[in-house]
């Protein structure tokens, strides 16, 4: 069934649109798990698709992509779709949509950042970030490390490499040996570390304007944020511990 059957199908009235609701900072490959447990395709194709779908689809924001990966592209929301079109046809929705929403305000508000750099930015603080009015704040965090040329040490992006997540991020899993390990390499991995939803990308667009450098999780989720490596070893002593 083509693009064009679909769409004539779905005016005609002869087809049933299933709910299918993509959460934010959700990978790629959960992702893909969900679309497939849901019925929208082969885990194995929607697979294949994702991993070098920057050269399956028209979308002009793909062309400026240096990876070919469609992590953090693939925009949270909730999608009404047919059971049995293509998989390539799902995947384009997500796309489309990314077009519509993103692209425009990374236009306007991205302030001379590319949109890869942003959504990458955004996916980390949508990792990272539990508590919505910390968004901006830790983004601000990390654009200042980035320009002084700190690594910036995100535990979210240990626990993409190791492929798995953990609770307790160990000494042991800071010496992964990844390009996405943040501990090991300056500046920000090769491409998002999940999909970011609305908000964690306002915060990437607009960050805010901060003199903190370092931010450490309590147990509730919220976070106590220095601004010298001093007052975050106070914080690190305080709130946490790291086998």
């Amino acid at each position: 069934m083509t693009l064009l059957d679909i769409v004539d199908v779905i005016a005609h009235g002869q087809v049933v649109l299933h709910p299918v609701t993509i959460p934010e900072g959700f990978t790629a490959a959960e992702i893909v798990d969900g679309l497939a447990v849901e019925g929208l395709g082969e885990r194995a194709r929607l697979a294949e698709i994702v991993e070098r779908g920057a050269d399956l689809f028209p979308h002009e924001f793909l062309h400026w992509m240096p990876i070919r990966s469609l992590e953090g592209y693939l925009f949270p929301d909730t999608y009404r779709l047919p059971r049995g079109i293509p998989e390539r046809e799902v995947i384009r929705a997500l796309l489309d949509r990314f077009e519509q929403v993103v692209v425009p305000m990374w236009k306007a508000e991205g302030g001379g950042r590319s949109l890869h750099e942003v959504i990458t930015l955004a996916s980390l603080v949508e990792r990272e970030a539990r508590l919505p009015q910390e968004r901006a704040l830790i983004a601000g965090v990390l654009y200042n490390r980035l320009r002084r040329g700190m690594r910036l040490e995100v535990d979210a992006t240990v626990l993409y490499a190791l492929g798995r997540h953990k609770s307790v991020v160990t000494y042991k899993d800071l010496e992964v040996n990844s390009p996405y390990n943040t501990y090991r390499h300056a500046g920000l991995p090769p491409g998002p570390i999940a999909n970011p939803g609305l908000a964690a990308i306002r915060a990437a667009l607009a960050p805010a304007t901060t003199n903190y450098l370092y931010y450490v999780a309590r147990p509730d989720g919220s976070h106590v944020f220095s601004r010298t490596y001093q007052e975050h070893l106070a914080a690190i002593r305080r709130y946490r511990s790291v086998p």
